[in-house]
């Protein structure tokens, strides 16, 4: 029984860990420690620098085991034991790489650690930009289902009024229609409001792991400083990243040439024989010997240059594309934020205002209710278009500001 109470408080931990409203900065620290794809690239990291240890040591030695000079044909064939030629070996050999071929290796591991740790703070990049649009989506995919609520319930509840201006001669019975064909055409809006709540709480569990995350607190203003950003360019995780990748290519340039150069090694045995003749011990150096440079060698640098110098290219086409996307980022950005403030100065408040103006005239027997319907679902309309214009200044403040900002900032 204890067992069983015990599991059941270990299956109910990440629900508790994972309890309360998330707020936005809270929801960018728990991607950064529950996204499992960040946790890969760090991983990998930790196996490029583990393996940093081993870069530029001397290969293994090799032990060597054999029977030489041994008698297979001739007046003592198969008769070692006749023969002072025949001897049992065993041996040790260690290859020894040029000094600058090590140091190429070793070059070559620590650029590999800086191309993954690079990599690692690309990957945090994208979380990030993940994990603030998913939490702005949420949140103002809640405030316009409040919105349209809200405009719903006062509808309904000049709906509501209708039986009794048509008893009292002040309506026509039709009219009754058009305000019930209008609270249904809300209540589709309101079922796509629900449905992009979930989509977007789904987003939200994807970067925190949260289960059923609950977003809370205010959405941050993200100033745009488009000077500053433009200026950090150069230093953005995605360009850092192609830079890594050319100091690696330029390790490899540096591991080719020093093929160049030859390579040696030490051996040394003991021979054994027949006690009558005596035993040998035997040591030697062997070098490599490069002749062939232009077919080998020259060939694998000439491989390795062209890699170099299409990272390069790389890096500056990836640098143009950075540059054109944060144009025409900012551009949309403009944009948009002058549209919402047009929609929240001047389209919803005229919205507002027809509303009280059909209402009053309905209540003065002027107006219909088709005329009333229309005006609250205009009004609708304006409240859910000045939201969502004001989720894309949002989104597009938190997409600049985290996307291209400088990786030391």
């Amino acid at each position: 029984m204890r067992l069983f109470l015990c599991a059941s408080l270990l299956a109910a931990i990440p629900g508790i860990a994972f309890a309360g409203p998330l707020t936005f900065n809270a929801a960018l620290q728990r991607a950064r420690h529950e996204a499992p794809s960040l946790k890969a690239k760090a991983l990998g990291a930790d196996a490029a620098r583990s393996a940093r240890g081993a870069a530029g040591a001397l290969p293994d030695p090799t032990l060597g085991v054999s029977v030489e000079s041994f008698p297979i044909s001739g007046p003592l064939a198969f008769e070692p034991q006749r023969d002072d030629f025949t001897m049992a070996r065993i041996g040790v050999s260690q290859d020894i790489p040029n000094l600058a071929k090590r140091h190429a290796q070793q070059a070559r591991a620590d650029t590999d650690i800086a191309a993954a740790e690079a990599d690692t703070a690309v990957e945090a990049r994208t979380v990030e930009v993940g994990t603030a649009l998913a939490w702005i989506t949420l949140a103002y995919a809640e405030r316009r289902l409040g919105a349209l609520d809200g405009v719903l319930a006062h509808l309904e509840r000049v709906v509501r009024t209708t039986p009794g201006a048509v008893a009292s001669g002040n309506a026509r019975p039709a009219q009754t229609l058009a305000g019930e064909q209008a609270v249904a055409t809300m209540q589709d809006r309101r079922s796509e409001l629900v449905s992009s709540i979930a989509r977007a709480r789904a987003s939200l569990t994807r970067w925190t792991g949260d289960p059923v995350p609950e977003v809370a607190g205010p959405v941050p203003d993200f100033p745009v400083d488009a000077a500053a950003l433009r200026a950090g360019l150069d230093r953005q995780p995605s360009i850092l990243m192609i830079d890594a990748q050319g100091r690696q290519a330029d390790a490899d340039i540096r591991l080719a040439e020093a093929d160049r150069r030859p390579d040696f090694g030490v051996n040394l045995a003991y021979q054994r024989r027949d006690p009558r003749f005596g035993d040998y011990v035997s040591a030697g150096v062997t070098i490599g010997l490069p002749f062939f440079t232009r077919h080998r060698q020259n060939a694998r640098i000439g491989a390795r240059q062209a890699d170099a110098a299409r990272v390069r290219a790389e890096q500056e086409a990836a640098r143009r594309v950075l540059a054109a996307d944060l144009d025409s980022a900012l551009a949309d950005h403009v944009m948009h934020h002058e549209q919402w403030m047009r929609a929240h100065d001047i389209l919803q408040p005229l919205a507002e205002q027809r509303v009280k103006l059909e209402t009053a005239s309905y209540a003065a027997g002027r107006a219909s209710l088709v005329d009333v319907a229309d005006a609250y679902v205009a009004l609708a309309d304006a409240a859910l278009n000045t939201l969502d214009r004001e989720a894309l200044v949002a989104a597009d403040g938190a997409q600049l500001s985290l996307t291209y900002r400088s990786a030391d900032r």
